[in-house]
């Protein structure tokens, strides 16, 4: 049953008013407009269309890099990773010098506000694709968190975000939570480009589930974790920037080390290949030959030194590498040729986690009374469910 008479709550400093009717957030895993547009445009998507017309889109930011885990522990905390901890996957840990897994709730440094509202008293759930990030973002002490992953459902298939949406819909039919957040995978997005056949498919049984939802009376925010780009050539070769060997070539082997946040074990997504990087080198001529030469590779778009890195991005120092490299929209960055199998890939690389990928869109289900926030973050999506709907 809804929760009545639950007061406001303060989390990581926001302010988030007491729910007039079940909220519910859902972050649609690697979908930028582009997806939703198209599947509007093919006739896919009719409640998608009705948002649209109803004029209840804005354009938003993700938290950089644009990769999920850092993603989804803003939106569910409400704050940036500077607060929450969350740079990605890996980090390196400058004492032992190994990459460490960010795999668990250990890690996280804020209060999600899901744990805040239940600890109030309301009834809460989770419901995410992979079960890495119900292990990372919950603790099951504070509500009913699972996955679809740890329901058995194949992570290589679009079935995975759709049994989230569905078991999120028999969770509101059943048992009306007061706070829910959904969310997906970005499979069919890693596979296929806005507007293909397949895409508009899989955004038409979305769509299904979210109108569902919608049905319920409920305060509902759709957003994103991050875009989507095509990595490759025309001819379908992967464009990669291979930072280690560069960094080997232009300061000697050992002199620094590169860490790609967005490795995790679901190879078959992007084969550890993204739009961002970090450089550890502690020399001062190490860091300074490598932003040197860094800018003058092709598809690199930018680097920056820890302090700028983390000031731009609003990103934990101690968790930040010495160089923060971002490609452009066409490429991605590894280490070395022989660190990456792409014979696992479900199609042409398609991948992540630069700037390029940074705007996302931020959906509600109802006129807001008050604007959202301005510039808009995609970890404002539960301030705009609670304070704005």
């Amino acid at each position: 049953m809804y929760t009545k008479g639950v007061c406001p709550i303060q989390v990581n400093g926001r302010d988030y008013a007491a729910p007039r009717r079940p909220v519910v957030v859902v972050c649609l895993d690697g979908s930028s407009v582009e997806y939703i547009g198209a599947a509007v445009a093919a006739g896919a998507a009719p409640f998608f269309a009705s948002l649209l017309s109803a004029r209840t889109l804005r354009l938003a930011r993700a938290a950089v890099p644009t990769f999920t885990n850092p993603n989804n522990a803003s939106i569910v905390t409400g704050v940036p990773p500077s607060v929450h901890g969350i740079i990605g996957n890996f980090f390196l840990d400058r004492e032992t010098g190994r990459a460490v897994m960010m795999n668990d709730a250990s890690f996280l440094r804020a209060p999600t506000i899901l744990s805040a509202w239940a600890r109030a008293g309301s009834n809460v759930a989770a419901l995410v694709a992979k079960d890495k990030l119900r292990r990372l973002l919950f603790d099951a002490a504070d509500g009913d968190y699972a996955s679809a992953e740890q329901d058995g459902v194949p992570v290589y298939s679009a079935d995975l975000s759709e049994h989230v949406l569905r078991r999120g819909v028999e969770l509101m039919r059943r048992r009306r939570p007061d706070v829910m957040y959904l969310s997906t995978s970005d499979f069919v997005q890693h596979a296929h480009a806005p507007g293909s056949d397949a895409a508009n498919v899989f955004y038409r049984a979305i769509d299904e589930q979210l109108a569902t939802l919608d049905g319920f009376d409920v305060s509902m925010v759709i957003t994103a974790d991050h875009g989507m780009n095509a990595k490759t050539d025309a001819a379908g070769t992967a464009r990669i920037v291979f930072l280690q060997e560069l960094c080997d070539d232009w300061s000697g082997p050992g002199a620094a080390t590169v860490i790609l946040p967005i490795t995790d074990p679901y190879v078959g997504h992007h084969g550890s290949l993204g739009s961002f990087a970090w450089i550890y080198a502690s020399a001062d001529d190490a860091r300074r030959t490598v932003m040197r030469r860094l800018l003058e590779v092709d598809g690199i778009a930018a680097a920056f030194d820890r302090d700028e890195a983390c000031r731009r991005f609003e990103l934990p120092r101690d968790r930040a590498g010495d160089v923060a490299v971002i490609a452009d929209e066409r490429y991605v960055i590894g280490t070395r040729r022989a660190d990456h199998d792409l014979s696992a890939l479900h199609g042409p690389l398609r991948s992540h986690g630069g700037l390029a990928e940074q705007t996302v869109p931020l959906l509600f289900n109802r006129p807001p009374r008050r604007e959202p926030p301005n510039p808009l973050r995609n970890y404002d999506a539960f301030w705009v469910a609670f304070n704005a709907l």
